[in-house]
Parts: C-alpha cells; sequence; structure tokens
C-alpha cells in the first residue's frame, strides 16, 4: 500500500506541482509573499551576489598570483560592474525600501511578466541614482516579456 502511494505521489503530484509552479507569473510570486518574506529574498540575493563577486575575484587571484605581466581584462571588470547592479550601495541595510520598490514596479501592469531578478536589477539601479540606465532596463524588459 505504502509503494502505491509513494508511486502516485511519485508520478503524478510532484509533476503535477512543478507545471503549476512554472506557470505563475512574476507579479503574482512576488505579491503573494509577506514583507518579511520579500525582505529575505532580497537580502538572499544581495548576498549571493556578494559572495559570487568576492569568490571570482579570488579564484582570479589564484590564478594569476605568479603572472606579473597579467592584466585583469575587460569582460571581468564588465562582469563585475553587471554584479553590482543587482546591489544597491545608497540603501544601505534598509533591504525594506527595495522590497517597497519592487512592489511599486508590480503595481503596473506593464510590469507583471518582468522577472524578480530584471526588475531587482532596476530598482537598485533607481536607488543608486542612475535613473538613464534603470529606465533603459525597464523599456528593454517591458518590450521584452510583453
Amino acid at each position: 500500500m505504502k509503494k502505491k502511494i509513494t508511486l502516485v505521489i511519485l508520478f503524478f503530484i510532484i509533476p503535477y506541482a512543478k507545471i503549476k509552479s512554472q506557470n505563475i507569473p512574476p507579479n503574482i510570486f512576488w505579491e503573494n509573499k509577506s514583507q518579511k518574506e520579500k525582505i529575505s529574498f532580497v537580502n538572499g540575493v544581495y548576498g549571493t551576489v556578494s559572495t559570487l563577486k568576492n569568490h571570482h575575484k579570488q579564484e582570479v587571484q589564484k590564478q594569476y598570483l605568479h603572472n606579473k605581466n597579467w592584466v585583469e581584462p575587460y569582460y571581468i571588470k564588465r562582469f563585475y560592474d553587471i554584479a553590482d547592479e543587482y546591489r544597491s550601495n545608497e540603501v544601505g541595510y534598509n533591504l525594506k525600501i527595495i522590497a517597497l520598490h519592487m512592489d511599486a514596479i508590480y503595481a503596473n501592469s506593464d510590469n507583471y511578466k518582468i522577472p524578480i531578478m530584471e526588475a531587482l536589477r532596476i530598482v537598485s539601479l533607481m536607488q543608486d541614482g542612475e535613473n538613464k540606465r534603470a529606465n533603459l532596463l525597464l523599456l528593454r524588459a517591458q518590450r521584452k516579456y510583453n
């Protein structure tokens, strides 16, 4: 009996749950979270981006430590610049501001289908005062996802 229940769960319920979860638009996913969950999500993204960037810097230094003629290529600098776009320096530790601005982005129906990471990047750029870049990314995202 237990084997039959396990088989039913494995073959019917889990795949159905995966299919249903993949059809949730980003705005609904974001709106269904509580304020604490939203702040935790932003904190997790910020921590991940920071850790990824620091780990990459350490690995590059290890790899080229013995080569005195090595100069950091442009694509590595560009990678770090793009990673920094996902984190707002001006907000500091008050991540509630980012969560509230994410709510504001998803309040506009033109932005419903913009993925959460894209929206977070746009909000972080706006908070850092890079309005031109943020508006350009917002317009591109609206065109791409609508």
